[in-house]
């Protein structure tokens, strides 16, 4: 039994990560680029994802509440964070590109 204890902790420990993981991923991307890849709001994903990290932290894996909290992250990681990645910048704070950038692209110096 003690064997199972330990891998039953392991686990429990990993959807803590894996929750907490994406809810930092969550709050570093920009608050347009959910809108621009049309997913919820930046607060409700926050706000989600800060309750499955909670609920993670607070009760047993055997409860019934983790496994909502798991099943809110996933969707995060599988649906959310690939389209908010696909955006240009990867939807992360500053738009990325290099410092010659103009609001329409690149800028050459006239050539």
């Amino acid at each position: 039994m003690q064997g199972f204890d330990s891998f039953l902790s392991l686990l429990s420990l990993a959807l803590i990560v894996f929750s907490g993981f994406a809810l930092v991923d969550a709050a570093l991307r920009r608050e347009d680029g959910y809108r621009a890849a049309d997913k919820q709001t930046k607060p409700f994903w926050l706000i989600v994802l800060g309750l499955a990290f909670v609920v993670n932290l607070i009760f047993n894996i055997f409860s019934f509440l983790p496994i909502i909290g798991l099943v809110a992250t996933i969707v995060y990681m599988v649906d959310v964070r690939p389209a908010l990645r696909s955006l240009p910048g990867g939807g992360r704070g500053r738009r990325g590109g290099s410092s010659s950038d103009g609001p329409y692209g690149p800028y050459n110096g006239g050539r």
